[in-house]
């Protein structure tokens, strides 16, 4: 797999933990969300805030992985490649790594979709932009 097109930090929090510190997978779920709204954001300069003023991108899919479990304190690496764009649709890969240790990985699909939820096609602008980071999925 080629770098990642995203990545950032995410701490683990008390907020994420149940009673023995250990991560409560939910809170996994948004963590990938955040990861996904950072990288629409930060790296595609289409901030949710405002694709969700006339448009929506929902997950249609996603199949998730958990390899270890995560704890209180722990820095998580978390990663996302683009591996497939579609005229409607984006599949992404997400890992998270703590150290050298896998914690988990997910596959996505998300679709763009209009003010009545019918997929519709990506911008251009943002289909360049992703085209330019799109990864080969060799897994």
């Amino acid at each position: 797999m080629t770098e990642p097109v995203f990545a950032k930090d995410q701490k683990v929090l008390f907020r994420h933990c149940d009673p023995a510190g250990i991560v409560f997978f939910p809170r996994y779920f948004e963590m990938m969300n955040d990861l996904v709204e950072a990288f629409f954001d930060e790296a595609l300069g289409y901030p949710f805030e405002e694709i969700l003023k006339t448009e929506g991108v929902p997950t249609a899919q996603i199949e998730t992985r958990f390899v270890l479990p995560s704890y209180h304190g722990d820095l998580l690496h978390l990663r996302l490649w683009v591996t497939r764009l579609g005229t409607t649709s984006m599949t992404y890969k997400m890992t998270a790594t703590c150290g050298d240790e896998l914690r988990f990985e997910t596959r996505a699909t998300l679709v763009h979709v209009d003010q009545v939820g019918r997929p519709e096609p990506w911008p251009e602008q943002l289909r360049i932009t992703v085209k330019t980071h799109e990864a080969r999925d060799d897994t």
